[in-house]
Parts: C-alpha cells; structure tokens; sequence
C-alpha cells in the first residue's frame, strides 16, 4: 500500500488574504505535481484527504481533478500541530490509495515517524507543493519509495 504525503502549495500571507488561498505559483506548482502523480502513478480508488484549511483543500482538489479515481474530503488531524501518531495508526489499516495534504510539522513528523518510529528528528524536508510517496510492506514497515519537489517537473 502506498501513503502520498503532501504539503499545500505556495500559499498568501494571511495580512494580504485572510483565508490564506494558493497563489498563482502555487497553483500552477500544484498542478504539475498533480499531472506527474496521475501519470506516475494512477489510482484505481483512492482517496485525497485534506485539512480544513483553505490552502490545503484547494491542492486536494487540483490534485483530485487530475485523477478522476480521486475522491476529495476533508479530515481530522491534519492541522499543523496535530498529534502525527493518529495518523500513523490509522495509516497501518489505510487498504486503498490515500494522499494527505497538510501542513508543517504535522507532515514532517508523521513521515519521521512512520519511517524510523520517532516524530523527531527530521527524515524529509517538506516544501509547499512537493510530495512524498511511502510503501507500507506486507510486514508493515514503512519505506520511501520517492520524494518530488515541485521545481524538478518544471
């Protein structure tokens, strides 16, 4: 089973938009990821998963839009300062494809943890727009399979 791990895409300030929507790089960013995702690795089912802010929920749906197997809904624990361990239990019986978009450290954490045990210390820097891919084995174990910025599909 594969976990996509992805921070939000460039996003404004909250002193020029209080919502903190994607900026038009940021957009343009996410839409790359999405396009290389669909095309590496397509869904049969799956789902994207985001939190329940703004800039998090526009890239869960660019990301859905490019990969009509892609369902798109919001979820708990996925804030900035979430405990990563909710996630990293429920990743354990996650059976279908499912992308987290979310937040720093939240996704720096969950990611640590999943691969060595530990939230700390850092094992994946996150950038806004960029995804990690891991591969949970039959054992259960946690491996990354890739990690893509969005400055290398430019």
């Amino acid at each position: 089973m594969r976990l996509y791990l992805m921070q939000h895409g460039k996003a404004h300030s909250g002193t020029t938009d209080a919502e903190k929507r994607l900026t038009e790089e940021g957009r343009a960013e996410v839409e790359r990821m999405a396009a290389f995702l669909s095309r590496t690795a397509p869904a049969k089912r799956g789902k994207v998963l985001h939190s329940g802010k703004t800039r998090a929920r526009e890239t869960a749906e660019i990301l859905a839009a490019a990969d009509p197997n892609l369902d798109v809904a919001e979820s708990p624990d996925l804030a900035p300062l979430d405990d990563p361990a909710i996630w990293a239990a429920r990743a354990q019986e996650v059976g279908e494809t499912v992308a987290l978009v979310g937040h720093l450290p939240h996704l720096s954490r969950l990611t640590s943890l999943l691969l060595t045990g530990e939230a700390e210390p850092t094992v994946v820097r996150f950038t806004n727009g960029g995804m990690v891919c891991l591969e949970r084995s039959v054992e259960g174990d946690w491996t990354l399979r890739w990690s893509v910025v969005p400055a290398l599909l430019e």
